[in-house]
């Protein structure tokens, strides 16, 4: 089952995952190394971001590392631009209109 990238990101775990292996590759030992919890809690998440195609494993030996895959936190930006510049436009017509009012205090 393909799951919703956003499904994963709403969780703050998966979050802090995304943040931890977007520096390095990471064995599931060493991620739940990171959290109060359990490594099978820990293993769920990593299933859940696999499912949404976040990350990528590899295999290394014996060892399995965890990997982000930067393509799909782009796709999530992407979607995202509209609604930043949205903001960032209100933003600029607040600014405007509190340095209007200061002005015209003095």
């Amino acid at each position: 089952m393909r799951r919703d990238i956003f499904q994963a990101i709403a969780d703050p775990t998966r979050r802090a995952i995304i943040a931890l292996i977007a520096m390095q590759a990471m064995t599931p030992n060493a991620i739940a190394a990171h959290f109060d919890t359990t490594r099978q809690a820990v293993s769920k998440h990593l299933r859940i971001l696999s499912e949404c195609e976040l990350i990528d494993q590899q295999q290394n030996g014996r060892e399995i590392y965890y990997q982000l895959k930067i393509d799909k936190i782009k796709e999530i930006d992407q979607w995202l631009e509209p609604f930043r510049k949205l903001w960032e436009d209100r933003f600029e017509n607040l600014d405007r209109y509190l340095a209007n009012i200061q002005k015209n205090k003095n």
